[in-house]
């Protein structure tokens, strides 16, 4: 007598191990897929994060200049149109 062994249908083993290797390459993808994404928020992070740091600095250079009265004259002079006394404003013709 011969045994079952060799047949056409699958093993129960062989049905265990490919629900495993698709369980497996399921949740590779979807966890390779938020990687991703962590990725991505994370190169968006840093570039927030330097855009930050050249503002403050900017701000920094902004505030020392406030103290000396030189760049607080260019600044009222240039962004508010200011003027000394006897002075008269040139305001340039619009092209």
């Amino acid at each position: 007598m011969e045994g079952k062994r060799g047949g056409s249908t699958p093993s129960i083993f062989a049905i265990i191990v490919a629900i495993c290797l698709i369980w497996f390459g399921y949740t590779f993808c979807t966890q390779q897929a938020h990687l991703n994404e962590v990725a991505d928020d994370r190169a968006v992070a840093i570039t927030r994060l330097e855009e930050a740091r050249a503002r403050n600095e900017a701000l920094k250079e902004e505030r020392a200049g406030l103290e000396k009265p030189e760049y607080i004259e260019k600044v009222a002079r240039e962004e508010l149109g200011m003027t000394k006394n006897g002075e008269m404003p040139y305001i340039a013709p619009a092209k």
